[in-house]
């Protein structure tokens, strides 16, 4: 005879072996949303692959003697009616809708999506089936689950950014890295809350036993990670932020680990996932000699020297220049030239420059300006400041290949710039010094800028003139558009080929509808206008359109939002449209 079962109305709940399952519930979830993503990924990882740019400056930037020769442009792109592939087209014009971005949030729909879906798999794991009132384990439970999503998340050098193709680097994860750290502090304030709760209700101490006083004291430093990395925090004080991070997040692991044995098994894996990231981090630091030459009080520039390859354009590195005492600071600046083997600059080399709007970038401008005085005073015949520095990276990159595309619109704001010239230099480096050796497509392309003065033209003409130079006499339309929006006289503009200067606020939309409706113009401008609205009869040549913005939240979310409004139909007749922005701000 069976032994009686007790029914499960009368059997009591325990956390302890049913709330592990749920545990496991939402790491399958989560990683089968990720192998969704990576699988989706799989035809730009292999195409990245097979064009050399997956794998590029994996281990750092190298030094080479001399760099390949250059080629002429001997090579036409393919034919203007040769239509991209169907699918390609119609996946890019399927996703454009997801671009859309509201104000203030700083995430597009398709990201708004996914943390939507991750808060609602965090909160059924958590309330599905759950006594939370007598006893929330379960939300203590799933939130131990978010630590292998915190770092996965998190770290610079994480296996995703390989596998999810060029161009999704940290800086693209992140918002998913805060999401899970938010899930976190919900779980763990759900747990907590409701355990001081019932050890009110019968009358229990709340600090003095270990297990208690432990988990209060996660709890607050849980809650001090979450406060200081909200935005505006992250903004005013950067530096603090950081290191409260940092130290806090060490503390909590301590304390979590004394609260809890079920903490252990979810630890290892951020330890590991870290533990890799400081590693590959070891193999990609480089010390280097470098000279800062200081454009004027508002704008560095900084020429690593004896760097001539392992980064693709429109990536960055994380810089920290020994001058006086900021030996200890590092900051993410991107690399605004392309790899010397096909530069169009006439002193091509490893660039970066560096706006003064912190403290930092304020003392190295300064330091620049007082070593170029000394110099001056000394009647030396360099004019720069000589300095060492130490890269980390190359990180990020544009996720979008240029080359690919018949059409190419690059928009920036202010110092914004340094990604688009460098995806500029590339392009057209690689279709005219190179002969499109990979058999780029690109024809037509418009390059625009919107600044707040005449004078920070000046920060980045002679490399527009070299690049506008060499596209000047090849099979690239270039038309480069310098929008100046402050109300101030004209000063002097530098002579740029097939460029003008409009005083103005750009209208994304309208220039983005303009560059697909006209057809490229055989006439090479060079003057202060404005630019005019034409309704001429859309292309439709099929080859698709390359749209990269960069630049404030303001100038990208207009991007975002230009692209979305174009709708189905006229991606298709494209060829498609990709996007891709990068976004100036912490």
């Amino acid at each position: 005879m069976a032994a009686p079962v007790v029914p499960s109305s009368f059997q009591i709940y325990n956390s302890y072996v049913e709330d592990p399952k749920w545990q496991m519930n939402f790491t399958i979830i989560w990683c089968s949303g990720l192998a969704l993503a990576v699988a989706v990924s799989v035809p730009s990882l292999i195409l990245g692959l097979r064009h050399g740019r997956s794998l590029k400056g994996i281990a750092g930037i190298s030094e080479i003697n001399g760099y390949q020769p250059a080629h002429s442009d001997g090579k036409e792109p393919p034919p203007t009616r040769q239509r991209r592939p169907r699918l390609v087209g119609a996946w890019n014009a399927l996703i454009s809708p997801t671009y859309w971005s509201p104000p203030k949030l700083g995430l597009n729909l398709g990201q708004i999506i996914v943390l939507l879906a991750y808060l609602a798999a965090v909160l059924v794991c958590i309330i599905k089936d759950a006594p939370l009132i007598s006893n929330p384990n379960r939300a203590g439970f799933l939130a131990l689950a978010q630590f292998p999503v915190v770092f996965l998340f998190a770290t610079k050098n994480s296996i995703l950014s390989l596998l999810l193709g060029p161009g999704n680097g940290y800086e693209k994860l992140n918002f998913i890295h805060r999401m899970a750290g938010r899930a976190m502090f919900l779980g763990g304030c759900i747990h907590g809350s409701l355990w001081i709760r019932n050890h009110l209700q019968y009358g229990l101490a709340i600090l003095g036993p270990q297990k208690e006083t432990s988990g209060v004291v996660s709890l607050a430093l849980l809650c001090i990670i979450v406060l200081t990395s909200l935005r505006p925090v992250r903004r005013l004080f950067y530096e603090c932020f950081f290191a409260v991070h940092v130290l806090t997040y060490v503390a909590f692991f301590v304390t979590i680990c004394y609260h809890t044995l079920y903490a252990s098994p979810w630890i290892f894996p951020p330890l590991a996932f870290y533990g890799a990231d400081v590693l590959l981090r070891l193999f990609r630091y480089r010390i280097k000699d470098a000279t800062l030459t200081a454009q004027d009080a508002h704008m560095t520039l900084i020429r690593v020297h004896n760097c001539d390859d392992g980064w693709l354009s429109g990536q960055h590195v994380r810089l920290r220049v020994f001058f006086s005492n900021r030996v200890f600071e590092s900051h993410p600046f991107t690399i605004l030239s392309a790899p010397p083997s096909h530069s169009c600059l006439s002193s091509p080399g490893f660039l970066l420059a560096a706006r003064s709007d912190g403290d930092w970038t304020r003392a190295l401008n300064n330091y620049t300006r007082q070593q170029q005085e000394r110099s001056q005073i000394n009647e030396e015949g360099d004019s720069g400041a000589f300095v060492q520095v130490m890269l980390d990276g190359p990180y990020g990159g544009s996720s979008v290949d240029l080359g690919l595309y018949e059409s190419v619109f690059l928009v920036a704001g202010g110092s914004g710039v340094t990604f688009t010239l460098g995806l500029l230099d590339d392009i057209v480096g690689r279709c005219v010094k190179l002969g499109r050796s990979q058999d780029e497509r690109t024809r037509r392309i418009e390059f625009t800028w919107s600044i707040g003065s005449f004078g920070q033209i000046e920060w980045f003409a002679p490399m527009l003139i070299d690049i506008a130079t060499a596209a000047s006499n090849s099979t690239i339309d270039l038309h480069i558009s310098i929008f100046v929006t402050c109300l101030c006289v004209p000063e002097a503009v530098p002579h740029i080929p097939n460029s003008i200067v409009t005083l103005s606020r750009p209208s994304i939309q309208n220039i983005l509808k303009d560059f697909i409706n006209v057809p490229p113009s055989s006439e090479k401008e060079d003057s202060i206008e404005t630019r005019c609205e034409d309704s001429q009869k859309l292309m439709g040549l099929g080859g698709g359109i390359a749209v990269c913005a960069s630049g404030p939240e303001s100038l990208t979310r207009d991007a975002q939002n230009a692209v979305a409004r174009l709708g189905l139909t006229v991606g298709m007749d494209v060829g498609g449209i990709a996007l891709h922005t990068e976004l100036f701000s912490l």
